[in-house]
């Protein structure tokens, strides 16, 4: 029996040497690339050709030692530290996808991938077919390697074209999404392709009953994973995000089941970076996963693996080899047929089935035109298992790197010849807007509540007005709410059916139910906000009496102690079915006030009949000791007009009718309650931050007094 051991001392130098050589290297290349207006995988890519046997590794021989593996071991070592570059990449490409974005434009990702790979695979099988003996390991397995050509020729290299429209920006745009979608399914074909051809060279017997097997595997992956595995992972989250309190928790669970599932990939006979990306997809699904945790796990892909991933992959790569004359010609015409058989393929099936025009169908044939090192990949199962010679792996090699190389440039140059349609810039046009909003952030919410009769939630109406407001902000994100009770013991069933009853009000895509025993509430109800939520929701819909609190106790405790964005509801007298047409935002400039003014565009935003109303109101205040009383007057209008106007440009941004007004008067209280009632106002939303000071919750004396004032539902949004 072997025992376990660590490799050997010399190979684990060799490793920390290469791995830290290959990073620099790539990582300076990938500067330049991005300088000189190119995607950064381009310099990647020729930092490890450039290190490799094509250029300093064959001119100095001591160098190639140690940046070329020369064992096994080494070689076996280097290999593990690429795929992880992979299955890193593959896992952020999954997160990234748009299953929906995917969905709307199926026909045209099912039409590429189509055409991709069967012009791709005649003309493959057809060059294979008429290639010189010598490049063959067995010239009596000819029918063997034209399959093997084939399918190397069909297949698309997920990780390169997902980096190549991760460095130009192109990951959102519709065109990117159906890249990548054709591209899955080229490559889960030419796996199914390459299981067939490696069991043909194996001698194992092929039948219509072992390829349908194959296939059949992969579908049930798939189907189990978004299935099963879907709600697996959703169990495990939940579990992870609310009892497990280590740092960066979620992050190892998102690469943990990475892993696993790249094992059961491995395990298929398929790549183990089909499973990462498969996980990627359904973690990307989930409405709780934090943000910080892709920003972390991008990171660790570009910043570190990726870069690494690529440098390999272009080390493996010797040029000289092929400075023989017929061997150049012969890998000029392999890299034409490649190219040509995929543009052709693509543009075919994009312009003739899917209905795209002229430039757009040419700019798929660009995108999935890249092989990468999944072309590698392949060519080495080809070279083990005695279907290519040395000449012609270092040929599908040298393809694999030209088509990649050509992929960045091809593919920008041709989209520059694409139109974008009017939806597909809105739509982008509004992610950019809300890739730097708040509220565009918010994925998990927690609502507190206090158990009542359940007789009371129907007839009272109580929550309805929370569970309106999240719905509405809700309308193009998704929401995970956790509603939350705390119990004394005694009455846990009773908070039960309470909470049943009560979930029935929220039309989000996850509610989640939570009873929690304890003496402290607040404290109780704190220790659940720090559990990765964005916001915390509170209904005051009592307005107290009490000036040794401002809304109650509880409300005034979670909102000067949560860890995140409170929301706080006072809801006041309101008629059932609700609803805010119009809502007025007070605003003096803050960053607050632009937080308040984008909830009430994401509330407003899902019906263009809603109107929001920006407010700057100018008191008949004392001006301060200056020179011109009137240049003050007037600084102080041009303000007024500016802060208003920014919120009314950001809610035309939003496609939200906005109103800009600028009113004077004796108190911004008094103001803002007047024009509330006058100008039919249903909602007001006010921007604020807790400020310091004594064990009442102090939120500034017109605040309070807007609360106490208004007639209207009233929205204090706590950043």
């Amino acid at each position: 029996m072997d025992v376990f051991s660590a490799a050997p001392h010399h190979d684990i130098f060799l490793l920390v040497f290469q791995v830290g050589l290959l990073l620099l290297a790539a990582r300076a290349f990938g500067e330049v690339a991005t300088r000189l207006g190119q995607p950064s995988v381009i310099g990647e890519i020729l930092a490890g050709i450039i290190l490799g046997p094509s250029l300093l590794a064959g001119f100095f021989p001591a160098f190639g030692e140690l940046i070329v593996p020369q064992t096994e071991v080494s070689g076996y070592l280097l290999e593990v530290i690429s795929l992880l570059g992979a299955m890193f990449l593959l896992l952020i490409t999954g997160l990234e996808t748009d299953i929906q974005l995917i969905k709307r434009h199926a026909k045209t990702a099912i039409s590429v991938s189509f055409g991709g790979i069967s012009i791709t695979f005649i003309t493959g099988f057809f060059l294979g077919q008429h290639l010189p003996d010598f490049l063959l390991a067995d010239s009596d397995e000819r029918l063997v390697f034209s399959l093997f050509v084939a399918t190397a020729m069909a297949i698309s290299a997920i990780p390169v074209i997902a980096k190549v429209l991760m460095d130009m920006n192109l990951m959102r745009r519709d065109i990117g999404q159906t890249i990548l979608a054709a591209g899955m399914s080229d490559d889960t074909i030419g796996w199914i392709l390459l299981s067939i051809v490696a069991g043909i060279a194996a001698g194992d017997a092929v039948t219509t009953g072992t390829v349908l097997t194959t296939v059949g595997s992969v579908l049930a992956f798939l189907i189990l994973s978004f299935t099963i595995g879907r709600w697996m992972v959703r169990k495990l989250l939940i579990y992870v995000q609310d009892e497990v309190v280590s740092t960066d928790r979620i992050l190892s669970l998102v690469i943990i089941l990475a892993f696993f599932w790249g094992a059961i990939t491995q395990l298929l006979n398929l790549e183990a970076i089909l499973g990462a990306f498969v996980m990627g997809i359904i973690f990307g699904m989930m409405p709780r996963l934090p943000e910080d945790v892709i920003n972390k796990l991008e990171s660790l892909a570009l910043g570190i693996f990726a870069p690494i991933f690529f440098a390999v992959a272009g080390l493996k790569v010797n040029i000289i080899n092929l400075f023989d004359p017929t061997l150049i010609v012969i890998t000029l015409i392999v890299i034409a047929i490649a190219t040509l058989g995929k543009v052709a393929g693509t543009y075919t099936g994009a312009r003739f089935i899917g209905k795209k025009d002229h430039w757009t169908s040419l700019s798929f044939g660009a995108g999935l035109n890249a092989r990468g090192a999944m072309e590698i990949i392949i060519a080495t199962i080809g070279l083990r298992l005695g279907i290519l010679s040395q000449d012609m792996f270092s040929i599908i090699v040298v393809m694999a790197m030209a088509t990649s190389l050509m992929a960045p440039s091809a593919l920008k140059w041709v989209l520059s010849k694409v139109e974008i349609g009017k939806e597909e810039e809105e739509r982008l046009k509004k992610e950019e807007l809300e890739a730097e909003s708040l509220v565009a952030d918010i994925h998990r919410v927690l609502l507190p509540v206090r158990t009542r009769k359940t007789s009371d939630v129907r007839e009272k109406n109580i929550q309805s007005t929370e569970a309106q407001i999240l719905e509405l902000i809700g309308q193009d994100t998704k929401i995970s709410l956790t509603l939350l009770t705390v119990s004394r013991g005694k009455d846990r069933a009773q908070c039960e059916e309470y909470l049943d009853e009560l979930a029935e009000y929220f039309n989000l895509d996850e509610v989640m139910k939570k009873v929690v025993s304890s003496d402290k509430p607040g404290d109780a109800i704190i220790d659940e906000a720090k559990k990765d939520y964005d916001l915390v929701v509170l209904g005051a819909t009592e307005r107290s009496e009490d000036h040794s609190h401002l809304f109650s106790p509880i409300v005034d405790f979670i909102t000067r102690f949560a860890p995140c964005p409170t929301l706080i509801v006072q809801a006041g007298a309101i008629s059932k079915g609700w609803e805010p047409e119009r809502i007025l935002v007070p605003t003096n400039g803050s960053t607050e006030s632009k937080n308040a003014a984008e909830l009430a565009f994401f509330i407003a935003k899902s019906d263009r009949s809603k109107e929001v109303v920006a407010l700057n109101v100018i008191t008949n205040e004392l001006t301060p000791v200056q020179k011109s009383k009137q240049a003050y007057i007037k600084s102080r209008q041009q303000f007024a007009n500016e802060a208003v106007n920014e919120l009314k440009r950001l809610g035309e941004a939003f496609e939200v009718k906005t109103e800009a007004l600028v009113r004077k008067g004796d108190s911004v209280e008094g103001v803002i309650t007047d024009l509330a009632s006058s100008n039919a106002i249903d909602l007001i939303v006010v921007g604020t931050n807790v400020r310091p000071g004594s064990n009442r919750l102090y939120l500034g004396p017109r605040v309070e007094s807007i609360l106490q004032m208004a007639s209207c539902p009233v929205i204090v949004f706590n950043t």
